[in-house]
């Protein structure tokens, strides 16, 4: 059966923000700011059983997330040693008889920046399902939309690289993934444009 490369993602060090989200959502071994991290992406779903199996087999990497969907499934990996990580991630692609060029090409879907977010605004997203932290009144409110939906995980890094803004969701599961950050006028901006052009700098096939 023809498996679809999705989502392939190498980020080389997880930012202390991203690693803590991301531990409060997964399911097994929890990732620690500045591991290295694989987020990678199938169509169909249950393929990710055996592309984990393959990962897990070939180095030392941990399994941190495994969501299973018809249309997708998703499987996260980390490790200390970025080679660790690499080296598994070649593996499976070599399995898949394809290259990393071959996954699909992110799509930015939508991206913007609200200024100056009302009180009210701020409590609303604040009582959301969200995992990270809160907007304040009168912060920025970065919002990017991601197709497929994983490639939101390197833009949440590398935005949090760039500028000093809080995390306040991301969701990278579903037909597209979410992101939303907070922070002064200034570093929203900054945060923003490092995402945007992180996620569009990637090579892949368009669909």
């Amino acid at each position: 059966m023809s498996i679809e490369l999705k989502t392939y993602v190498f980020i080389d060090s997880l930012q202390p923000q991203l690693a803590a989200y991301m531990g409060s959502v997964s399911q097994g071994f929890l990732p620690v700011p500045g591991d290295a991290c694989l987020w990678l992406e199938v169509s169909p779903g249950m393929a990710i059983h055996r592309l984990t199996d393959i990962a897990l087999k070939a180095t030392r990497v941990h399994l941190s997330q495994q969501v299973v969907e018809r249309a997708f499934g998703t499987m996260v990996i980390h490790q200390r040693d970025q080679s660790d990580v690499l080296e598994a991630g070649r593996t499976v692609l070599n399995r898949l008889g394809v290259g990393e060029g071959d996954r699909q090409k992110c799509q930015v879907a939508w991206t913007e920046i609200i200024r100056a977010v009302t009180p009210d605004h701020a409590v609303l997203i604040n009582r959301q399902n969200r995992r990270g932290s809160m907007i304040l009144p009168g912060q920025s409110l970065f919002i990017l939309e991601t197709e497929p939906a994983g490639y939101i995980v390197y833009a949440a890094n590398e935005a949090e690289k760039a500028a000093n803004v809080t995390l306040v969701d991301a969701r990278a599961v579903g037909a597209f993934g979410r992101l939303t950050m907070a922070g002064r006028e200034a570093d929203a901006d900054v945060a923003a444009a490092a995402a945007v052009n992180a996620v569009e700098s990637l090579s892949g096939r368009i669909r």
